[in-house]
């Protein structure tokens, strides 16, 4: 292919401005999971755009924040060890006017750096374009940004010139991906995510982050358009346990219909979904358990 341009963009921000929500955005599916609680993402999650002119590819990385945990930890070196590793960063912001503590924390890191960063300013559908303006100055101070870009995730707006802009900082290479491929991650893994997504909406404000999902049996069912799924919820005190389940089995029905709807929609099948809830007592300050749920330790170092 002439000219053909590809590479590799990190996706960071404080937890909760809408990383996530924007990566869905960009490559038109539901990958990555959504919620109004921050520390949502934990892994880095691959996903991949290919045009005529170019590959990206994209890596969500979990929200920088101080770390209370080893969970904690992982999440906060896994989101910057990708600083040095990506061709373009773009940052994610709020559209606030004053710049706070965790945004210089994070324009502290990129100063050690000299990849491209291009700022994106969301939720631009919830100001007015006179305080657009206002914010653009703000960050326009603060650090020396390739470009600064205000979009509306939840809407789309201004989304659309995200790729097209990102491919211009981009050389010419190879194709890492298949042309139909938008993401790296197992299907297992999408569906633990899109069960605790729900549970993550349901739950208590404590209770999320002190769960993990397993997928225990992923199978087809021989001659038939089903998918028998068995998956875990691990959590970390029995009085969690009580209230995952619900009152005779209300919250757990009621997360395990919620994520249905989205995995049949992921898989194209119908879904035979099965939840159980288990107890690990402090799991995710567990090296051997965060391993076992799927966080490469290795990201930690």
């Amino acid at each position: 292919m002439n000219n053909f341009k590809s590479g590799f963009v990190t996706i960071i921000g404080r937890p909760n401005v809408g990383k996530s929500t924007l990566m869905n955005q960009l490559i038109g599916q539901k990958i990555a999971i959504m919620s109004d609680k921050p520390q949502t993402t934990r892994n880095t999650i691959q996903t991949i755009i290919t045009t005529e002119e170019g590959q990206i590819v994209f890596i969500d990385t979990p929200g920088i924040h101080k770390p209370k945990h080893k969970l904690g930890e992982f999440m906060n070196k896994s989101a910057q060890n990708t600083f040095r590793q990506v061709d373009v960063i773009l940052w994610l912001v709020e559209p606030d006017m004053k710049i706070g503590k965790g945004d210089e924390y994070i324009i502290e890191q990129l100063e050690k750096i000299k990849t491209p960063v291009i700022l994106i300013i969301n939720k631009i559908d919830t100001i007015s374009k006179d305080k657009i303006l206002e914010v653009i100055a703000t960050y326009k101070d603060a650090y020396n940004f390739a470009e600064i870009i205000p979009v509306s995730a939840l809407t789309g707006d201004n989304t659309k010139e995200i790729p097209k802009l990102l491919l211009e900082y981009l050389e010419e290479g190879p194709q890492f991906f298949s042309k139909d491929m938008i993401t790296d991650q197992p299907e297992r893994q999408l569906v633990a995510e899109l069960i605790r997504e729900k549970a993550l909406h349901l739950l208590q404000q404590e209770i999320p982050h002190g769960i993990a999902v397993v997928i225990d049996r992923m199978k087809n069912r021989d001659n038939k358009d089903i998918v028998d799924i068995d998956a875990t919820i691990i959590c970390e005190k029995d009085s969690h346990k009580g209230i995952i389940i619900g009152k005779q089995g209300s919250m757990l029905k009621k997360i395990g219909s919620n994520a249905r709807k989205d995995i049949e929609n992921l898989l194209g099948s119908k879904v035979n979904l099965q939840i159980w809830v288990k107890i690990k007592n402090n799991w995710r300050d567990s090296d051997f358990l965060l391993k076992n749920y799927g966080f490469n330790k290795d990201e930690m170092n």
